[in-house]
């Protein structure tokens, strides 16, 4: 293994001298070769100057368009879409809190629009890309799901998407309740279980794990109820669902005798 010599230090021996020149000659070749390397790419750079100054432009034109088109396309886009919104979310607002009997009429206003503006189909279509229009898809879903239209809410909330805190676990929520209506309960426990886990929060997460443990005892599957019941005796105690636990625990343990 070469040592470390001082600058300066003359060789004790032949051996030395020999080990000093090959030593000399190795770090004259690393110099060359990295000159070598710089030259090369020099080079390459000059005979490609165009070519790079012409990709170095396009990225520039991509970027400025991106820019543009947010600011002068999607953004008014996105305004026009949210103001067509307001009527066709009051629509859905009365539904929700207003008379039964009317209910679907409105729901059917809020899906079609009324007064001159759009309802959630249109926008959904006219407003493609924008957050107006996936929320739509969110409105859309629950208006087919509470006038029991249970195929159409399926497809409407399973195309919305969202990461948001409430509207997200609640859409899946959505799904499972529409398949729950459908009697397809293999799948309603499944879009429960998933609305549970999208977001660990007080009001989402024990409201989907009750639901879950139910239809888990109406598939004959007690372990996972119980799974989901002690979660929300261990971790939501305060919430307004573990006040139902006790019963649907006693209920699963049953089953397992």
């Amino acid at each position: 293994m070469a040592t470390y010599k001082k600058r300066g230090y003359k060789p004790k021996n032949k051996e030395e001298e020999v080990e000093q020149l090959e030593d000399n000659s190795t770090t004259a070749e690393v110099f060359n070769t990295l000159d070598e390397g710089a030259s090369r790419t020099e080079e390459w750079v000059a005979a490609n100057q165009k070519y790079i100054f012409i990709f170095v432009g396009a990225i520039a034109v991509v970027v400025l368009g991106w820019l543009g088109y947010q600011k002068y396309i999607q953004e008014p886009k996105e305004q026009e879409a949210s103001n067509e919104m307001f009527q066709a979310q009051q629509y859905f607002d009365n539904a929700v809190n207003g008379n039964t009997t009317v209910s679907d009429s409105l729901y059917t206003l809020a899906l079609n629009g009324g007064e001159g503006k759009y309802g959630f189909l249109e926008i959904i279509e006219n407003y493609g890309g924008t957050d107006a229009a996936n929320l739509a898809k969110y409105y859309a879903g629950f208006s087919y799901l509470n006038m029991n239209k249970y195929q159409d809410a399926i497809n409407y909330l399973d195309d919305f998407k969202s990461d948001d805190e409430m509207l997200g676990p609640l859409a899946l929520g959505g799904i499972g309740d529409a398949f729950a209506q459908l009697d397809q309960m293999s799948e309603a426990l499944g879009y429960y279980e998933k609305a549970a886990k999208a977001k660990n929060n007080d009001f989402t997460t024990p409201k989907f794990l009750l639901k879950a443990a139910i239809t888990a005892i109406s598939l004959d599957k007690p372990q996972v109820a119980i799974t989901h019941l002690e979660k929300i005796k261990e971790e939501f105690s305060k919430s307004v669902e573990a006040n139902q636990v006790d019963v649907h625990l006693g209920r699963a343990q049953g089953m397992l005798k």
